[in-house]
This record gives C-alpha cells, sequence and structure tokens, in this order.
C-alpha cells in the first residue's frame, strides 16, 4: 500500500554552488519538483511509503532523473517512458538552473521545460482508478503541473476527482511560476485554473496563494494575513484545511519564517515563529513544509502539531543544497523542542 503519491513534473536541477549561472563551469546535480519534492520528503524524512506520477523521455538524461528519484526512495511504477526522438522534438526532460543568491541577490531559476514528456500528458492517460483502488491514503498536486501545458490542469482535475471518488484526500498546492503562464494567459488564467482545481481539494497547502485578483497582485503585512486566509476559506467549502508558510525576506541568506492554518474545527492556527533563519537554499522549502504539514494530518498530530512539523522541516530544508530535504525526524522534533545548532557528538 502508498501512503501518498504526487502527480507533477521531475526536473534536472543544475546547481552552480556559490557561483552564478551564467558564468559556472561546474554545476552539482538533483532531482527536483514542486509536486514530487513533497513525497520525496515524505519518504526519506518522515518514513512514508510514496509514489510519483510523472513521465520522462526515454533516454539517458531521463534514466539518470529516474535514477535519482529511486535514490529517494520514491516508488517510479507509475512513471511513464515516452520514446525520445534524438533531439527532444517530440518529447524532452526538463531541466532548471538555479542559483542560490547571496545577501542582496536573490535567487535565480531559469528553466527549460517546454515539451517536456510529463507536460504532454492528457486526460484518459492514466487509469487512476487503478492508481487509487490499491489502498492509497493521500493525493497531492499543485499549480506548476497544471500550469505546464494546455492538457496538464485537465490532468490534474480528473485525478483529484478520482482520487476523492475513492475516498483518498486531496490536496493542492497553488504554486504559481510566472514562466508558464507568460504566453497562456498570465496571472489571470493561472488563478482561474488554481480556483478551478482547489475546489477539488480537502487540504490547500500554500492558501495565501489564492488571494488577490491574481498571484503577486496584492503584498499582506503581517497583520493582513489572517484576514485574507479567511476570505480564501469562505470561498473554498468542501476544503477542510487551509495552510501557508509565510516568509519575509530580510535577504537571500536571512528569511523571517512562520506559517498560518484554517481548519473548520480550530479556526486560525499559528505555526513556530523562526526569525533570524538563515538559509543556504530556499528552493524547496514550501514543499518542505507541504510534507510535514501532510504528515501530521496523516499519522492524526492535530492541526497545530501538523503545522508545526511543515515550518519546521521546511526550515531544515533550507539549511542544505538543492530542492530536496535531507533533514531527518529527529531533527524536526528537536527542532521543535527547541534545539540550538551546537555541535552534536
Amino acid at each position: 500500500m502508498t501512503d501518498v503519491i504526487a502527480l507533477g513534473e521531475v526536473m534536472l536541477r543544475f546547481d552552480p554552488g556559490e557561483g552564478r549561472i551564467r558564468t559556472s563551469r561546474t554545476f552539482q546535480v538533483w532531482e527536483g519538483g514542486g509536486e514530487y519534492n513533497v513525497v520525496r520528503g515524505l519518504r526519506r524524512c518522515f518514513g512514508l511509503r510514496t509514489a510519483v506520477v510523472t513521465a520522462l523521455a526515454d533516454n539517458a538524461v531521463g534514466q539518470l532523473v529516474e535514477d535519482l528519484i529511486l535514490q529517494g526512495g520514491v516508488d517510479t511504477s507509475h512513471l511513464r517512458w515516452v520514446a525520445a526522438d534524438g533531439t527532444g522534438r517530440t518529447a524532452r526532460n526538463g531541466l532548471n538552473f538555479v542559483e542560490r543568491g547571496f545577501g542582496i541577490r536573490g535567487a535565480l531559476g531559469v528553466s527549460d521545460r517546454a515539451n517536456t514528456a510529463v507536460s504532454q500528458l492528457r486526460t484518459g492517460d492514466v487509469d487512476w482508478d487503478a492508481v487509487f483502488s490499491a489502498g492509497v491514503r493521500w493525493f497531492h498536486t499543485g499549480g506548476i503541473f497544471a500550469g505546464l501545458s494546455d492538457t496538464t490542469a485537465d490532468v490534474a482535475a480528473e485525478a483529484m476527482a478520482v482520487a476523492r471518488r475513492h475516498g483518498v484526500t486531496v490536496s493542492y498546492d497553488p504554486n504559481y511560476r510566472p514562466s508558464l503562464w507568460d504566453s497562456r494567459g498570465g496571472a489571470d488564467r493561472a488563478r482561474e485554473t488554481d480556483w478551478r482545481l482547489a475546489r477539488h481539494a480537502d487540504v490547500v497547502v500554500g492558501a495565501l496563494g489564492l488571494a488577490g485578483p491574481h498571484p503577486g497582485a496584492v503584498r499582506l503585512t503581517h497583520d493582513e494575513v489572517p484576514d485574507a486566509l479567511t476570505a480564501v476559506a469562505s470561498r473554498l467549502s468542501q476544503a477542510a484545511v487551509l495552510a501557508t508558510p509565510l516568509r519575509t525576506v530580510c535577504s537571500a541568506g536571512v528569511n523571517d519564517w512562520t506559517s498560518l492554518a484554517w481548519s473548520r474545527e480550530t479556526g486560525l492556527v499559528s505555526g513556530p515563529r523562526m526569525p533570524g533563519l538563515h538559509v543556504l537554499d530556499r528552493i524547496g522549502s514550501g514543499d518542505g513544509f507541504a510534507a510535514g504539514l501532510v504528515y501530521g494530518l496523516l499519522t492524526g498530530a492535530g492541526l497545530e502539531r501538523a503545522l508545526g512539523y511543515g515550518t519546521a522541516h521546511g526550515a531544515l530544508t533550507m539549511t542544505t543544497p538543492g530542492d530536496v530535504s535531507m533533514a531527518t525526524l529527529v531533527e524536526v522534533e528537536a527542532l521543535l523542542a527547541g534545539a540550538t545548532a551546537h555541535v552534536r557528538r
């Protein structure tokens, strides 16, 4: 039985370390993807059995991505291989170049992902009844996958509907990437897609991304966040839980980090505050937050504890390079208990 399944793209990330993309001569290679990072964290940090539904072009690059996924312990039995034509005209694998930033220079991502194998998925390509009939407990997808092409939002909606029919808890993260929507309707179409899909979800992670008329339209002060999250909840009558990480960027290397959640049973719940958090690599921290939240909710820890797991795990994800978490559950629980950065021997 699989505890959690995610639907999304897995890309090959090229990391120049402390350098710049445009001047680097060497790169560290990682795998990553907004939806995949969640199940990878749930497997490696929290010990749940997880799988990813994705597609890769069948060449050496795709096989490298598969190998990285396998090293992370995520089940690849739902991976679809697409024939490669040798040059990527018909299908290819996504690449993501990301520099971490430093001080006043923010992180920079340059993705190369048009016409990837997973972006060509269409409704009917995956037998979702077969996927969810094997005892799956949770299904997760998000706005990054939905934004890949004109067909992927329909695939996400199809999967979410079948998951709910099988009694599987569904979560959605309205992750917004402007580069995915620039030539396809922009922020307005992204917002329309997010509302359409969020209405299929029991849990919305990053729910504050639904505030305002379109993504990025408003910058909320800390005092405005509770009302904004409550307003989002009023439009999602089926959602049981909304949660969001909250970040203030003091510099690329120092962030104030906390979280907020809402449920029908508890109302608003605040997560632990971590001011002045030192950041090595912030990419994937929101996905780390999602993984911890899902773990807490799946294990019946209660919303406050689940929010703590998410906040602590997201914070620890920022202390290591790459998209994916290198934290352990022992470290997450120790951080929640007030552990410091003293040397442990």
